[in-house]
């Protein structure tokens, strides 16, 4: 599954809502209690902080998997006053309310990865992973790290947009699909343009649009986009049909991803791949137009240099339209010491 859950977090039940919806999340992808205790723990801190300290207080939950393991993605959003100093929030005996984690630290402790990120009067981002066992320390060398939001609009069940990624040799794959109108019909296109995706992983982003057109004929249709990094070459290639944006963010500038204007699987006028230059330093990022285009990643200090996944929950949570199923997807290349 690569859809988020999002838990509105306002009111004391509903931070016991969260606690007892995350350990049911976790027991399904096969954590033993141990693991559940600490998945338990945390949730428990970052929603009781929002139910005390926050504005527009959401909960995030995502499966993750990596090297064949299951792990759970928390990531707690807010609109609150912020953080002024958040090196004393994070020492340990510091509490940010008396709840039973005893504070930030405790999460810090608690957490396979763990992340944060605080503008004053503006909000707070929280990110804690954990993992059903350890990863192995074998991992490939050339790997991206990835963060995503991907939620329904409110109101419905599922999502009309999917994301996928995958890896060949020494490239990295990533789609974006964003299925036309809401709703199962809308999910149905989209999840065939990730079906199609991963079967033709080892073709460039131009022809797997090509068999994802032919493939879509069936269904409502779909706005797609793929781009493959590759590590070796150092460049990008994307291809785009519709409104899924994409930008490449380095420490020089930005890069606008070029997309034509159709529908995959409908009407198509040319499909046509670009090429750009990749820096391992760089981001890129990709969403569906259920985020608002305006965002810029230097109006918020010290969010470029954090982990994707906290970069996806800050641009969900201040540009996400509420109106629209919504994904944002971004990548970081991953280097390992």
């Amino acid at each position: 599954m690569n859809h988020s859950i999002a838990l509105p977090i306002s009111e004391p039940s509903q931070a016991g809502e969260a606690r007892r919806t995350a350990v049911v999340f976790a027991s399904r992808l096969g954590f033993n209690e141990t693991q559940r205790g600490k998945v338990a723990l945390v949730v428990t801190e970052v929603a009781n902080n929002l139910v005390r300290h926050a504005q527009d207080g959401v909960l995030l939950l995502q499966a993750l998997e990596q090297s064949g393991i299951a792990g759970v993605e928390i990531i707690a959003l807010d609109k609150g006053p912020g953080i002024n100093n958040l090196d004393e929030c994070l020492r340990d005996g510091f509490s940010t309310g008396g709840t039973p984690g005893n504070g930030l630290g405790a999460i810090e402790r608690l957490s396979a990865l763990f992340d944060i990120h605080s503008v004053p009067s503006v909000g707070t981002a929280i990110l804690s992973r954990f993992w059903a066992s350890p990863l192995p320390q074998d991992r490939p060398q050339d790997t991206l790290n990835l963060g995503t939001v991907c939620l329904p609009k409110t109101g419905e069940e599922v999502s009309g947009d999917t994301w996928a990624s995958t890896q060949n040799d020494r490239v990295h794959l990533l789609l974006v699909a964003d299925g036309l109108g809401h709703g199962h019909l809308a999910a149905q296109a989209s999840l065939e343009a990730a079906r199609v995706f991963r079967e033709n992983a080892h073709q460039s982003p131009k022809e797997i649009m090509e068999a994802a057109h032919a493939a879509l004929r069936s269904t409502r249709g779909a706005a797609v986009a793929i781009a493959a990094i590759n590590f070796e070459r150092q460049v990008l290639h994307f291809a785009g049909i519709g409104n899924i944006a994409g930008t490449i963010i380095t420490p020089a500038g930005n890069s606008n991803l070029v997309s034509h204007n159709g529908t995959v699987g409908h009407e198509v006028r040319k499909i046509q791949e670009f090429t750009y230059p990749w820096s391992s330093g760089g981001l890129l990022v990709m969403h569906s137009d259920g985020l608002k285009s305006q965002w810029r990643l230097d109006r918020y200090p010290g969010l470029f240099a954090k982990h994707p996944s906290l970069i996806a929950g800050v641009l969900y949570r201040d540009f996400n339209r509420g109106r629209d199923d919504v994904t944002v997807l971004v990548a970081r290349e991953e280097t390992l010491i």
